[in-house]
């Protein structure tokens, strides 16, 4: 069951409200003692989070296919970042971080149990009263399983997105009267709280493809100021039109100079790096830009970012992480 992207919290009788939590979709079934656990994309995540498993095997029941998210705490939210560190190839380096940053399941839909095998086929509110049933006798005594709060109160919903943040990043709202929607966006909507922030352009990349037979810019790194004075590259944003990019890329060239960025750089170690990404232009500190932006975390927007305007009137100096401080509440508190 997947979510489509809106821009409001839908209203109505028909719609039950959740808080997104920003973690991995996982199916998680036990069949006796075999236990498995599968991404939205279909993919085993069992031997990554084995801790999970030794906690499904804990359950009093012995048969049920569960649909949640897995996250890792961290202080008094849940790190993304954290959680990416446990996708390893190494089953050592698996064992150590299942101890040092054990993951939790937050449910918040029941598709099987011992007396339903198919829920799926019921509507969200009987699977709903079930998957409470289901907590109640399973969750208590361990704590690695927690249960996702739920409401139909606009307002409550209104709140959580207007909270959101810690690795709540958002509201789901679902239709109560559906069927799971499984392969489809048709019972499930999701809304994020879009933030904007004053950038520094400390360099750019060419586009893969030139026009015209020039070379033209294809994406603009981003940068933010720590409290030493140092700009850190924070994220990037490849949102420019193509009519756009010819002229773009004659204001960015004279600006080509090193480093661009004095602290944190594009390019460096990383599981994910390639030879293209460890190439870039540095520019002088003249530029700033307006992004838009859903969620940051590990001194990184973690998506690319749009442009909302430049910012010629703002000093570059200016753009600091202290613009991204936001008060959010406690996710915790949003399990029931």
């Amino acid at each position: 069951m997947e979510a489509r992207s809106v821009d409001v919290i839908p209203q109505g009788n028909e719609w039950q409200y959740e808080p997104k939590w920003d973690g991995f979709r996982c199916l998680l079934s036990r069949d006796g003692d075999k236990v498995d656990l599968r991404s939205k994309s279909g993919e085993a995540l069992a031997r990554y989070f084995p801790e999970l498993v030794e906690a499904a095997l804990r359950l009093k029941a012995t048969s049920f296919l569960l649909d949640g998210e897995i996250v890792v705490p961290h202080g008094k939210g849940f790190s993304f970042d954290d959680l990416l560190q446990r996708i390893h190839p190494a089953a050592s380096r698996v064992k150590k971080l299942s101890q040092e940053t054990p993951a939790l399941f937050i449910a918040f839909d029941l598709l099987a149990d011992p007396k339903h095998r198919e829920l799926a086929t019921q509507a969200l509110s009987e699977r709903r009263a079930a998957l409470e049933a289901f907590a109640k006798a399973n969750f208590k005594s361990n704590p690695t399983f927690r249960l996702s709060q739920t409401t139909t109160s606009y307002a409550t919903a209104r709140k959580w997105l207007a909270e959101s943040g810690g690795g709540c990043d958002g509201v789901i709202a679902k239709r109560r009267d559906l069927p799971y929607q499984a392969g489809n966006r048709e019972g499930m909507q999701k809304i994020k709280k879009l933030r904007s922030a004053d950038c520094v352009v400390g360099g750019f990349r060419y586009a893969t493809k030139s026009i015209a037979g020039k070379k033209v810019v294809g994406s603009l790194l981003l940068g933010l100021y720590d409290d030493d004075g140092l700009l850190n590259h924070v994220g990037f944003t490849s949102a420019i039109k193509q009519q756009d990019k010819p002229a773009l890329t004659e204001k960015l060239e004279p600006l080509i100079a090193p480093p661009g960025f004095t602290g944190n750089a594009p390019g460096g170690p990383s599981r994910w790096s390639t030879e293209r990404s460890t190439q870039w232009c540095p520019l002088k500190p003249k530029l700033v830009i307006e992004v838009c932006y859903d969620h940051f975390s590990g001194m990184r927007f973690r998506h690319g970012t749009s442009i909302l305007r430049w910012r010629p009137d703002k000093a570059p100096r200016q753009c600091t992480f202290d613009q991204l401080k936001q008060k959010a509440a406690d996710p915790r508190k949003l399990l029931a």
